[in-house]
């Protein structure tokens, strides 16, 4: 039976599911509620100077009947006193001793730094996180992201809090910057104990294109806020995979960012994670998730034969390779099944627009599956993402797998194309049709 049970830079707790900071860890109320039903830990709403915030403050994309793919925000830190938050996480840890309660917190001078560590750990916080992530509202104030896009600044904060920290210290990383391996090092320099990421992306949302105000509507403005939900996992795993590998960061990592279910969990794990943090998917299905987490984790990790979490912590890194270290000679082509196809012809329509023409539609009309051109297919997948039938289509290996030439390896043989015309380019094996036979069809 798989043991879930996971030690998190010193912060040990029940599972990896953790409540990442945000609306629903604003109170004790909230955070006992979840560890009733089975959250491993939670990460408290951002503790600082109260502030007040806006109405409203949510907006969100949907997408083709899915709502709230991707959700933006434009609330800030607590807005309740600090020792009201205080007394209730003392409440919490007296109920749920062997649960993770992490304080987040967010200030700006050296003794109000010093200061509102000691509150968290006297309060019985387990762990303290450094927002240094949030991207409005706060970075105005110097405060969030404006530490997370500044590494020196982030450095200096961070030794801050390690002079007085007598638990173990997170830094929050903002995905705001071009890279966030930079940042990522500065906490490792300060002393930090592990890494979160992502906080959420600057982003607007979108328009009214009748009002002309952008989303959420605060009287008659808006203003940017804070891109978060399943829409934002890509972006969050790579950032997430470039600092596992790099050798200058070397901290346990908390994964956040669009975790929905137990299959996006095991990916942050397989790139490096040890906790993951949940708030968007918990704001729209609430607290109930974790039992579909929890199980699903346990049953994959039976399945594959690990008995614990770090048993496939970063396992998945090692095939992450840079594009220039990947086999030219690897060759994939489409294959229909016709059995399955229902002749929607949406693989021709994506493939004659806006690929490499790889898909024939039959002479005779009346026969609506398509076929494909392995002269003309490169093994784009683009098809095989359109189909709406599953494994409809798929791709066939078609090399022998014995070749193996990277472009590394045709760089170092002075083997690749130089001049604009050149013979070595990829391209002159393909059959590219004559602009004219467009307007024929």
């Amino acid at each position: 039976m798989a043991n879930l049970n996971i030690n998190f830079a010193g912060i040990k707790s029940p599972n990896p599911f953790w409540l990442a900071s945000g609306p629903p860890t604003n109170s004790g109320y909230q955070i006992m509620k979840a560890f009733d039903q089975g959250w491993g830990g939670a990460v408290w709403k951002t503790l600082g100077v109260p502030v007040v915030n806006v109405s409203s403050r949510y907006g969100a994309i949907n997408h083709r009947g899915n709502k709230m793919v991707g959700l933006n925000n434009i609330e800030l830190i607590t807005d309740r006193r600090l020792s009201d938050n205080l007394r209730e996480m003392e409440e919490v840890k007296k109920h749920f001793p062997d649960h993770a309660v992490i304080a987040s917190l967010m200030v700006q001078s050296k003794t109000e730094w010093h200061q509102i560590v000691k509150d968290v750990q006297n309060a019985g916080a387990d762990g303290i996180e450094l927002n240094f992530g949030c991207p409005h509202g706060m970075c105005e104030r110097g405060m969030g992201s404006a530490v997370g896009q500044e590494p020196e600044v982030l450095e200096l904060l961070t030794g801050w809090v390690m002079d007085v920290a007598k638990v173990p210290v997170i830094v929050k990383l903002t995905p705001n910057i071009s890279d966030i391996t930079v940042p990522a090092q500065a906490a490792r320099r300060a002393g930090a104990d592990a890494i979160s990421l992502i906080n959420t992306i600057q982003s607007l949302i979108g328009i009214d294109i009748d009002k002309f105000i952008a989303y959420p509507v605060v009287e008659n403005h808006s203003t940017n806020g804070g891109y978060c939900g399943p829409a934002v996992k890509p972006i969050a795993l790579n950032m997430v995979k470039n600092c596992a590998q790099n050798p200058y960061v070397q901290l346990p990592i908390s994964g956040i960012g669009g975790i929905e279910n137990w299959r996006d969990a095991v990916e942050f794990i397989l790139l490096g994670s040890t906790s993951v943090q949940i708030c968007t998917a918990v704001m729209h299905y609430g607290f109930g998730i974790i039992r579909e987490l929890t199980a699903g984790l346990e049953q994959y990790m039976d399945s594959h034969g690990f008995a614990t979490i770090d048993q496939f912590v970063g396992k998945a890194l090692p095939n992450i390779k840079d594009w220039a270290d990947l086999n030219l000679k690897y060759s994939v082509k489409a294959s229909i099944d016709e059995d399955k196809c229902i002749g929607c012809q949406l693989c021709y329509t994506a493939c004659e627009d806006g690929a490499h023409q790889a898909i024939d539609l039959n002479d005779d009309k009346s026969i609506r599956i398509p076929k494909i051109n392995e002269e003309n297919c490169v093994g784009c997948n683009l098809c095989s993402l359109i189909c709406p039938v599953e494994n409809c289509i798929t791709m066939v290996r078609k090399d022998d797998g014995k070749q193996h030439i990277t472009w590394k390896q045709r760089t170092e043989a002075d083997n690749i194309p130089l001049i604009f015309d050149d013979e070595l380019a990829g391209g002159l094996s393909h059959a590219v049709r004559k602009p004219i036979d467009a307007l024929k069809k």
